[in-house]
């Protein structure tokens, strides 16, 4: 690679460009294959969301060419509305990982959009592989320059680098040059929006179907020619100056270097990752020292402001609100020891029960912390407190781990879907997808028990 210079979105599209398989080690790719798993069964799993349902029916009535799959359900739409479709189901659960340097979801705003142009044009697995890790890189570089200051703005990271995420996935998936992949990342800057007021709303998992499909958008553009600014990240009331961030050169000069993909944060609990700093500290509180519910006379929570802003819905009325409430979840995990998607329902976020474990609970801002960390005190009945602090982005399990805890989220949200037989053919598929000749095929096993 070049050394690099302030021509940031020159740098990047490069980058996208020459960048060769040759150039990625094999445990980058395990990785890859790990965070595909987990994507496609929390696709499947909230495929019947009410807000894909909304996009389904808007879908029916746009109409288009079956050109691409809609998850779960065993139809074809067009590759814009596969995108959207499959990227809003994929979010809708808020089930999926997190990066910290993506300031968000990654995988959701990159695997529907390359997911959709690799069944439409028959790629390997190897090379849906290879797109999905360079644009994983090329959203972690963009989101480390952009900073804390872009998503303490008000900005939701995960639609605004979602777009040039997703378009770097199909600008290396298409073959694109390095001109042509210059104006897919202006095409996709030009685009870039996502509020987080619109947290707890069918708004949030459709900022991810969006980034991936305006992504996939701006890469077709640019492969005939369609034109954007060749600055679109550093120039003059560009990205980084409208939406906050600059150009750092150190995160330029890890380009083919590292990978970030090794830090990305799988999710255990069906919730905003926010929350799992808080139920990992105090799971493990309770069980260090062998503490039962009824011992516990309140509990505290600090945490950063991004956390508070993010999960800090103390009156969750919803299944869906109490996605975003650090105070139900941490009463749901520590009263029920449930914490997947059947945690989420109306009637088990107003379970008289929990709301009354809920009043012992406090949530305090610290500047300590800036953020998915936080420090738990439980103090029990006696007296005694007892402290934790865990950090949900940095506390990651290793590749093996990794593995073994994505297979059994895997198995429970897919089995009932596809049968133990049919979760089983498919988790083969994905083990060895860099061998997979066409994607296609993989697509059709999630096809195979509808």
């Amino acid at each position: 690679m070049n050394q690099a210079s302030d021509a940031m979105t020159k740098e990047l599209a490069r980058f996208i460009a020459e960048l060769d398989t040759k150039e990625i080690p094999a445990t980058v790719y395990e990785h890859a294959k790990v965070a595909f798993m987990d994507w496609i069964c929390v696709t499947l799993a909230g495929k019947d969301d009410p807000a894909v349902k909304k996009l389904l029916s808007y879908s029916d009535t746009m109409g288009g060419n079956p050109q691409a799959t809609i998850l779960g359900h065993g139809t074809k739409s067009s590759l814009s509305h596969a995108a959207l479709i499959n990227g809003t189901a994929s979010h809708a659960l808020d089930y999926d990982d997190t990066l910290e340097a993506f300031l968000g979801h990654p995988s959701v705003t990159i695997f529907p959009s390359i997911l959709a142009l690799g069944e439409w044009t028959g790629k390997s697995g190897k090379a849906f592989l290879t797109a999905y890790i360079t644009a994983l890189k090329v959203g972690a570089a963009i989101g480390a320059c952009g900073g804390m200051d872009h998503y303490m703005s008000g900005w939701h990271a995960t639609s605004t680098l979602g777009h040039f995420a997703s378009a770097a996935g199909c600008a290396k998936l298409m073959g694109l040059d390095e001109k042509q992949t210059v104006n897919a990342l202006g095409i996709a800057g030009t685009q870039a929006s996502g509020l987080k007021r619109v947290f707890g709303t069918m708004c949030k998992p459709f900022h991810a179907g969006r980034a991936s499909q305006a992504g996939m958008l701006s890469a077709l553009l640019a492969e005939n020619g369609f034109s954007s600014a060749e600055d679109i990240l550093e120039g003059s009331h560009g990205f980084f100056q409208v939406l906050k961030g600059e150009v750092n050169h150190k995160v330029l000069g890890t380009l083919g270097k590292t990978w970030d993909i090794e830090n990305l944060a799988q999710k255990y609990h069906a919730s905003c990752h926010a929350t799992h700093s808080p139920i990992e500290g105090a799971l493990s509180i309770v069980a260090d020292n062998s503490l039962a519910v009824a011992d516990i006379a309140s509990l505290r929570v600090f945490c950063s402001q991004l956390s508070l802003d993010a999960a800090g819905n103390h009156q969750p009325k919803s299944g869906l609100e109490g996605k975003f409430s650090i105070t139900y979840c941490l009463a749901n995990a520590l009263i029920r020891k449930q914490t997947g998607i059947a945690a989420f329902t109306d009637a088990r976020v107003n379970d008289p029960e929990i709301l009354i474990f809920m009043d012992k609970i406090d949530v305090i801002h610290t500047d300590e912390f800036k953020g998915l960390e936080a420090t738990i005190e439980i103090e029990t009945n006696s007296g005694a407190v007892h402290e934790q602090t865990f950090n949900i982005l940095k506390d990651i399990p290793p590749l093996e781990d990794k593995q073994a805890k994505i297979r059994t989220k895997f198995d429970d949200l897919c089995t009932p879907l596809l049968g133990a037989g049919g979760a089983e053919k498919l988790a083969g598929l994905i083990a060895a997808l860099d061998q997979v000749e066409n994607i296609k095929s993989v697509i059709d096993a999630t096809n195979a028990s509808l």
